[in-house]
C-alpha cells in the first residue's frame, strides 16, 4: 500500500520560486518557477527519499501531518 504524504506549496519572497515541501520527510522539498514545477520536482523528491531509505533499512514515517483548517465565516 503507497503513503500519501501531505504536501505544502507556497511562493518565497525570498527565493522568488515555488517551494514544496513534505513535512512528514524531513529535509524533502523541492522548487521550481511554477507551483506544478515545485509540484513536480518535490513528487521525484519524495521517491528519491523513500528509496533511499528503503536501502539503509531506515525508519519510514506514517503519513500523519495535516495542516490546520479554518472555517471561513
Amino acid at each position: 500500500m503507497k503513503t500519501h504524504y501531505h504536501i505544502n506549496v507556497f511562493y518565497s519572497e525570498e527565493d522568488k520560486c515555488f517551494i514544496a515541501d513534505i513535512p512528514d520527510l524531513k529535509y524533502c522539498s523541492a522548487h521550481g518557477e511554477t507551483p506544478e514545477e515545485a509540484l513536480r520536482e518535490v513528487l521525484i523528491a519524495q521517491e528519491l527519499t523513500l528509496e533511499s531509505m528503503r536501502e539503509m533499512r531506515a525508519h519510514i514515517p506514517k503519513a500523519k501531518y495535516r495542516p490546520a483548517v479554518y472555517e471561513l465565516v
